[in-house]
């Protein structure tokens, strides 16, 4: 019996989901801008629907991140001000995991190159083997050139590939078999395999030890005029 909530606003897609003993509830929109105004009446509709308040939950996940840097510090924000003031655990998933979790659900793949555009002409992108059910990291996240992605990593084509970065440069379908259209955006239902997963395991953190995953911290930092 496991009740956990999962939101993500890193990406221009906005969305929450609920899982209540093995059974699923979501809301999903695409918004540029409003996350803030949208993100906690999605909460609400889908708590108020299951007839579950807040604190009867077992605890919360958010897309940690990589995205828009306003994105992905709403997504903690929020996810943060609910978990401490229902005193529940974090679950911290990757926003890369979440895009290839998602093209598993949608096409069934077992392995998946998750892309992000990343603005500043380059991507955030990983790589994703299924085990176990869930989309498991094997090809390392990181923010890059998406012509040095192509010249620089070595491994083998990927079944699937999906997310923004595949519509920014279409030459990047170059390292995948097939596209998967479906899954442009991460979802918060694709938060909760992992995050099952890590509540089982016992993994959660507190309200004050979640952290974001940037990517990008350092090398945004060096394109700044007057700080290369």
């Amino acid at each position: 019996m496991t009740r956990l909530l999962a939101i993500d606003t890193a990406t221009e897609a906005c969305s929450a989901a609920l899982w209540v003993d093995g059974e699923l509830s979501c809301r999903y929109q695409v918004a540029p801008r409003g996350h803030t105004d949208l993100i906690l009446p999605m909460v609400d509709e889908l708590l108020a629907e299951a007839g579950v308040q807040l604190s009867q939950l077992d605890g919360l996940a958010f897309g940690r991140g990589p995205g828009s840097f306003t994105g992905v510090r709403i997504t903690i924000g929020i996810a943060q001000g609910l978990a401490f003031g229902a005193d529940l655990p974090l679950y911290g998933v990757s926003n890369l995991q979440a895009l290839a979790q998602g093209t598993h659900r949608v096409t069934a793949c077992a392995r998946a190159l998750a892309c992000i555009d990343a603005r500043m002409g380059e991507i955030y992108v990983g790589g994703y083997t299924l085990e176990q059910g869930v989309m498991t990291l094997t090809e390392a996240e990181q923010v890059i050139n998406p012509a040095e992605y192509l010249v620089a990593t070595m491994a083998p084509r990927w079944q699937q590939g999906a997310g923004s970065g595949f519509v920014s440069y279409p030459q990047l379908a170059g390292r995948v078999d097939t596209v998967c259209e479906a899954v442009p955006f991460p979802e918060a239902r694709d938060l909760l395999p992992q995050a099952l997963r890590d509540h089982a395991a016992g993994l959660g953190v507190t309200a004050t030890e979640a952290q974001p995953v940037y990517l990008r911290d350092k090398v945004t930092w060096k394109k700044l005029p007057g700080r290369e």
